[in-house]
């Protein structure tokens, strides 16, 4: 009798300790993608600073359907190697509002002698919902994957076409060092299914999140709000714009010999993101 007591014990203890572990992981992984949130806010600041009304990065973000920000994608490579990041993907609603972030993973394998450790920011505009759709597969591999097309909008050519207008997918992406310029061809991403469970204290797929958007986390706000900060700034320039041709309009109905000039339409203008 006395030593089933002593095995009850035990086995007590042990139950404790392990739903203990389980909440210290738990609350890790909380922390994790709260950090990641938080920088990808930051991120989101810092490749938009200096950005205007008309420029190819505020009209992105204003066009797209979705973005995915990855604060830190770390390339290290020695003859063989990879790169790893986390990353967050949030969408829009039909009235613009941005939805909270499901995580993920990018990782990527290189060749060649490349020595160092280098860190990059990255953006990506999901600018269809056949890109929204392809990234919310569980895996999404650049430059394989037949659902989805992808341009990279990092160049010096600041005058040149990112791609077509059909483009699924377009990326905006800052590094320097030996890694600036890399190709993301050939990379993956995954979802981070530990992150989403620990960030909504709930079992979520990215679907749940950012489509559905059945739950919530308040400690998103900042990074939901310098989105929409950004996206204004494109509608507030075509308003403007707008009641600026509704002038030339008038005018020219007055003015037999007056002309009204539209913009001229065609593919996204790439934009330059050098380092600072």
């Amino acid at each position: 009798m006395h030593f089933f007591r002593r095995l009850s014990s035990v086995s007590l203890i042990v139950a404790a300790t392990m739903l203990s572990s389980g909440v210290v992981v738990c609350a890790q992984a909380a922390d994790s993608a709260q950090s990641t949130v938080d920088k990808a806010a930051l991120t989101v600041q810092d490749i938009f600073l200096g950005a205007n009304g008309q420029s190819a990065l505020v009209n992105n973000l204003a066009k797209s359907r979705a973005v995915m920000v990855c604060p830190s994608m770390f390339r290290m490579s020695i003859a063989f190697g990879g790169a790893h990041g986390e990353c967050v993907l949030l969408a829009k609603d039909a009235r613009g509002s941005w939805s909270d972030p499901a995580f993920y993973k990018l990782s990527a394998a290189s060749f060649g002698i490349q020595l160092g450790v280098q860190s990059s920011q990255i953006v990506f505009f999901i600018m269809t919902d056949r890109g929204l759709q392809a990234l919310l597969d569980s895996q999404f591999q650049f430059g394989s994957n037949a659902g989805a097309s992808f341009a990279n909008m990092s160049s010096a050519v600041a005058s040149s076409n990112a791609g077509a207008s059909n483009t699924d997918i377009l990326v905006a992406q800052k590094s320097q060092g030996v890694f600036a310029g890399a190709s993301l061809g050939g990379s993956k991403l995954t979802v981070n299914s530990d992150q989403n469970r620990a960030y909504y204290k709930q079992s979520v797929g990215p679907e749940d999140i950012v489509v559905s958007m059945r739950v919530n986390n308040p400690d998103a706000d900042p990074l939901r709000s310098v989105l929409m900060r950004y996206a204004r700034m494109a509608q507030t320039t075509s308003g403007t714009a707008a009641s600026s041709g509704t002038a030339n309009t008038s005018n020219a109905v007055n003015d037999s010999d007056s002309t009204g000039a539209t913009a001229p339409s065609g593919g996204i203008q790439q934009e330059s993101l050098s380092p600072r």
